[in-house]
C-alpha cells in the first residue's frame, strides 16, 4: 500500500469535489422531470459513468505512476461489486414502497447523494483511525471477516428476500414524527394536507435508503482501505462507484435476481481483503509475513466476480430449461 501525500493535495481535492457536485447537479436536473427510464438512456449513462473512472485511472497513472493507478482500479472494482449488492437492496425497497417507475431514479439519486455524504464521513474517520496506529488494520480486517461470514450465511439460506416496511424502525420513527399521506405527490417529500405539513411516501423510502447506505458504508469503506491507505483514492473509488448507480440500476434491474451466486463472491472478496489487512499488519511486525500486492488482489477479485457471474447465469439457464 502506498502513502501518497501529493495525490491528496488541497487543489486536487477541490477540483474533485467541484466535479462531483457538478455531476450530481446534472443528475438532479435530469431527474427533475419524472419519467420512466428507457433502456437506451440507462445504457448511455452507464457507459458514461464507466468511462469516467477508466479515464481517471489513466490520468492518475500518467501523473503519479502505476502503483496509485492500480490501487484506484482495484478499489473501484471492489466498490462497484459491493454496489451491485446495494442495488439489489434498493430494488427490494422500491418494490416494498411501491415507488412509481417515473420516481424511481429520483429516489436512487437521493440515496446516492446521501451515500456520498456518509462515505465521506466514514473515510475521514477511517483515515484518523489509520493514523493512530497499525492496530487499525486489525480492526478493519476483523470487520471485513465478520461481514464476510454474515454475507455467506445469508447466501446459504437461499431465502427470497422481502422488506416489511411496517416493521422498519426508520419508518416507525418518521410516522411518529409527522403524518404521512397515503399516496405519492410527485417528487415532493412533504406537502400541506388539511392545513398541516405531512410527509409523503417518497420521504419514507428516501430515509429507508439512507439507513441502508449507512449499513453499506460500514462494510465498503474498510474494504477499500484494504486496497489503499490514501484517503483521496478511497474517496475517488467510492464516488465513481456510486455516481453510476442510478443508471446501472435500470440496466441490471431485470437481471439482478439472476445473480444468485453474487453474495458468495462478495463474501469471498470481503474475506480475502480482511485477510490481506491482517497480513499487512503482521508484515509490519515481522517482515517474513507476506504482504499481498495490489495487482494480485485485482486478479483475485476479477476472477471471483467472473466466476460467480458465470455460475449464476449457468444455474439460471439450467433452471429455466428444467421448468420449460
Amino acid at each position: 500500500m502506498s502513502n501518497l501525500p501529493s495525490i491528496a493535495s488541497p487543489q486536487l481535492w477541490a477540483i474533485s469535489i467541484a466535479v462531483l457536485l457538478a455531476l450530481l447537479a446534472i443528475d438532479f436536473v435530469i431527474t427533475r422531470r419524472p419519467h420512466a427510464v428507457a433502456m437506451r438512456e440507462a445504457v448511455g449513462w452507464s457507459v458514461f459513468y464507466l468511462a469516467l473512472p477508466a479515464a481517471f485511472g489513466v490520468l492518475i497513472w500518467q501523473l503519479y505512476g502505476g502503483t496509485p493507478a492500480m490501487e484506484f482500479y482495484t478499489g473501484y472494482v471492489v466498490e462497484k461489486s459491493l454496489s451491485v449488492d446495494n442495488l439489489f437492496v434498493f430494488m427490494l425497497l422500491l418494490t416494498a414502497f411501491a415507488v412509481p417507475p417515473e420516481l424511481a431514479q429520483r429516489v436512487l439519486l437521493y440515496g446516492i447523494a446521501g451515500a456520498l455524504v456518509l462515505r465521506a464521513i466514514f473515510i475521514a474517520a477511517g483515515a484518523a483511525v489509520l493514523q493512530s496506529g497499525t492496530w487499525a488494520f486489525l480492526l478493519f480486517g476483523g470487520i471485513l471477516l465478520l461481514t464476510a461470514v454474515k454475507v455467506f450465511r445469508e447466501a446459504m439460506r437461499h431465502e427470497e428476500q422481502q422488506v416489511d416496511i411496517d416493521s422498519m424502525r426508520s419508518v416507525k420513527f418518521m410516522r411518529r414524527l409527522m403524518p404521512v399521506t397515503g399516496t405519492y405527490q410527485g417528487g415532493k417529500l412533504t406537502v400541506l394536507e388539511n392545513g398541516r405539513r405531512a410527509l409523503t411516501p417518497m420521504a419514507l423510502v428516501v430515509v429507508a435508503v439512507f439507513v441502508t447506505d449507512l449499513v453499506f458504508a460500514v462494510d465498503s469503506v474498510p474494504a477499500v482501505y484494504g486496497v489503499t491507505e490514501d484517503p483521496y483514492l478511497v474517496f475517488a473509488t467510492n464516488a465513481f462507484a456510486l455516481l453510476g448507480l442510478r443508471a446501472l440500476y435500470f440496466v441490471l434491474h431485470s437481471v439482478l435476481d439472476k445473480l444468485r451466486h453474487l453474495n458468495y463472491g462478495l463474501a469471498l472478496i470481503l474475506a480475502f481483503i480482511g485477510v490481506k489487512l491482517l497480513l499487512h499488519w503482521a508484515h509490519g511486525i515481522w517482515a517474513g509475513v507476506p504482504d499481498i500486492p495490489t495487482a494480485a488482489s485485482l486478479g483475485v477479485i476479477g476472477v471471483t466476480l467472473a466466476t460467480v457471474t458465470a455460475t449464476s447465469l449457468y444455474a439460471d439457464r439450467k433452471e429455466r430449461a428444467l421448468t420449460s
